[in-house]
C-alpha cells in the first residue's frame, strides 16, 4: 500500500504515514516500511490502477492549484500541476471550446499570440527594468497527444492581424510585380514604405526575417510553428548557432541584432528583435533539440507546456465550434490589446511577482537546488508579463482569479523545466544527476526534531555534499523554518510550525 501511495504522496514518507494506519504494527517497524517504500528505485513504472485512480479524481475534481501535485514547481509527481477551477474570463472563453485534457496546454499557448497585439507597450518589473510582452512557447507531448489543439485559439487570437497583414502583402506583391516588368537597367522604385507584416512564414531565412523585422515599425512578428526544428530555418548558415541566439535575444529588453553585406540588393540592417512564437514538438525531439544549450539561456526564457500521455484505447476528445460568437466575446480583449500605448503599471501584478519570487527562493533554500534557482528567475518575468496581458486585455481591471492562475502557471512552466530538463541541466553544470523526481524539499524529509547527522544523511541521499551542511542550517533559522532545540541539546533543531512550504 506504501509504494501504491508514494506515486500521489510525493514520494514523501511522512505523507504517506499521515494517511496509513499501521494495522497494530511496531511504529517504528512502519515508519522504515514507508521509507523502504517511499525510497525504491524511480525506474519502476506506475502500476496501471494507478494512473487510472489518478486521472480519474483529476478529472472529477477541479481543485485549485495549491492541492495539485508538484505545486513547488519542482518537478515532483508524476503530473503537472492542476489549473485552478476559476479562470480570468479571457482565458476561460479560450479555453471553453477545448477538451479538458488539453486546457492547461491552450492556457499556455495562447499568450504569445496576444502579446503579439501590443505595440509600444512596456511593463516595469520588480527590478525596474522595463519590458516588452516578449513571450514563447514550446508544447512538449507524446506523438499523437493531440498538439494542434492550441491551434484554432491562436487562428482566432491572430484574425484581425492577418487581416491588416493581407493589405501590406498585396502592397508588397504588387511592387514586386511592378519590378518583374522592368528590365535590369531600368529605373526601379524603391520598396513601398509602411510594409507591416507581423505574421511571418515559419520557413523565412535570416535576411528575411531582418527585413520583416526592419519594417515591422516596432510591432511583434508572430509565428506558429508545428515543428520546433522549424526554427532551423533562421540559421545563418548550417553551422550557426544563431536560431538559438534570436530565442535569446527575444526575451531580452533593448537587443540588437542585424547583419550587413556588402551587396546593393544585400539586407544590411540592423534591428532590435521583437518575435513572439508558438512550436511544438516531442518530448524525445524536443530534450535534443535542446541538449546543446541546456545552460546558455534559450530553455529558461520559453514557457514549456504538455498535454498529459491518456490511456490507450481512451475516448477521443471532442471540440466546441469556433463560432462568429466566440470571435465576438474575444474582441474585446483584442481591441484592448491593440490600444494600450506606454508603460502600464499594475501594482497586484507587481506585488504578486515579487510574492513569487520569495516563494521561489523558499523553495529553492529548502530544496538546495541550484537548477530550480536558476530556472525559476526567468519563470518569475514570464509570469509577470502574463499578468500584464491578461491585465491589459481585461481593460486594466484586476480580477481575483489572476493571481491563482498565475500562480498555476508559473508552477506549472518550472514544472515542465524541471520534469523534461533539470537532470539533464544538472549534469551540464556538472552536478550530480539527483533522481527523476526533480529537487526535494529537505525540510520535509527531516522528522520534526532532527539531529546536524540527520541533515548530513539526507543531504547525502541528494547526492549533496556534507560540508555545506552549517550554513544550510544557519540559513533555515535565519529564514525561521527552525529553531535550536528548546532543551539544550547540542546540534539538535527544531522545525517551526507551518515553516515547509510544500504549497507555496
Amino acid at each position: 500500500m506504501a509504494c501504491n501511495l508514494r506515486y500521489i504522496c510525493n514520494h514523501d514518507p511522512q505523507w504517506v504515514a499521515k494517511v496509513l494506519p499501521d494495522y497494530g504494527e511496531n511504529r517504528e517497524k512502519w515508519y522504515n516500511s514507508i521509507k523502504s517504500a517511499c525510497n525504491r528505485s524511480m525506474t519502476i513504472h506506475m502500476p496501471k490502477v494507478m494512473k487510472r485512480a489518478i486521472e480519474r479524481v483529476k478529472m472529477a475534481q477541479a481543485k485549485p492549484c495549491d492541492d495539485a501535485e508538484g505545486t513547488d514547481g519542482s518537478g515532483n509527481g508524476s503530473i503537472p500541476p492542476r489549473m485552478p477551477q476559476t479562470l480570468p474570463a479571457m482565458i476561460r472563453l479560450l479555453v471553453s471550446k477545448t477538451p479538458d485534457i488539453y486546457q492547461p496546454a491552450v492556457a499556455h499557448a495562447v499568450f504569445p499570440a496576444l502579446a503579439t497585439h501590443l505595440w509600444h507597450t512596456k511593463f516595469r518589473y520588480i527590478d525596474n527594468v522595463e519590458h516588452e510582452a516578449t513571450l514563447m512557447c514550446v508544447l512538449m507531448a507524446g506523438t499523437g497527444a493531440g498538439k494542434s489543439c492550441i491551434t484554432k485559439p491562436i487562428d482566432c487570437i491572430m484574425k484581425d492581424v492577418r487581416e491588416r497583414d493581407k493589405i501590406s502583402m498585396e502592397k508588397e506583391q504588387e511592387w514586386k510585380d511592378e519590378m518583374n516588368t522592368k528590365g535590369a537597367n531600368k529605373d526601379k522604385k524603391n520598396r513601398p514604405e509602411g510594409i507591416v507584416i507581423q505574421e511571418v512564414d515559419a520557413d523565412m531565412t535570416n535576411a528575411a526575417f531582418v527585413l520583416r523585422m526592419a519594417e515591422a515599425e516596432d510591432h511583434f512578428l508572430y509565428v506558429h510553428m508545428n515543428e520546433i526544428e522549424q526554427f532551423n530555418a533562421l540559421k545563418v548558415s548550417a553551422r550557426s548557432d544563431s536560431h538559438f541566439q534570436i530565442m535569446c535575444l527575444a526575451f531580452d529588453p533593448g537587443n540588437s541584432y542585424g547583419q550587413t553585406r556588402v551587396g546593393v540588393q544585400s539586407v544590411s540592417r540592423r534591428v532590435c528583435i521583437r518575435f513572439n512564437w508558438n512550436a511544438s514538438t516531442t518530448i524525445r525531439k524536443g530534450q535534443q533539440y535542446f541538449s546543446k544549450v541546456l545552460t546558455d539561456g534559450p530553455i529558461s526564457r520559453i514557457n514549456f507546456c504538455t498535454i498529459p500521455e491518456q490511456e490507450i484505447g481512451a475516448d477521443m476528445p471532442i471540440y466546441g465550434t469556433y463560432d462568429e460568437q466566440f470571435d465576438k466575446r474575444l474582441k474585446p480583449y483584442i481591441d484592448n490589446l491593440n490600444a494600450a500605448r506606454g508603460v502600464i503599471e499594475c501594482p497586484q501584478a507587481f506585488e504578486l511577482a515579487k510574492k513569487l519570487k520569495e516563494e521561489n527562493a523558499d523553495f529553492a533554500r529548502l530544496s538546495q537546488s541550484r537548477t530550480f534557482e536558476n530556472l525559476s528567475f526567468r519563470a518569475n518575468v514570464i509570469a509577470y508579463l502574463k499578468a500584464m496581458v491578461l491585465y491589459v486585455a481585461n481593460g486594466c481591471k484586476w480580477e481575483r482569479s489572476f493571481e491563482d492562475f498565475i500562480r498555476w502557471s508559473e508552477r506549472y512552466d518550472l514544472w515542465c523545466k524541471m520534469h523534461f530538463f533539470g537532470d539533464a541541466i544538472d549534469n551540464a553544470n556538472g552536478e550530480v544527476q539527483v533522481n527523476k523526481r526533480g529537487p526535494r524539499n529537505l525540510l520535509e524529509e527531516l522528522p520534526d526534531t532532527f539531529t546536524y547527522d540527520d541533515v548530513v544523511e539526507v543531504r547525502r541521499q541528494q547526492n549533496l555534499s556534507a560540508d555545506k551542511t552549517r550554513y544550510m542550517l544557519n540559513n533555515w533559522k535565519t529564514r525561521g523554518y527552525i529553531v535550536r532545540d528548546p532543551k539544550g541539546q547540542k546540534d539538535v533543531w527544531v522545525k517551526c510550525k507551518g515553516k515547509t512550504h510544500r504549497n507555496q
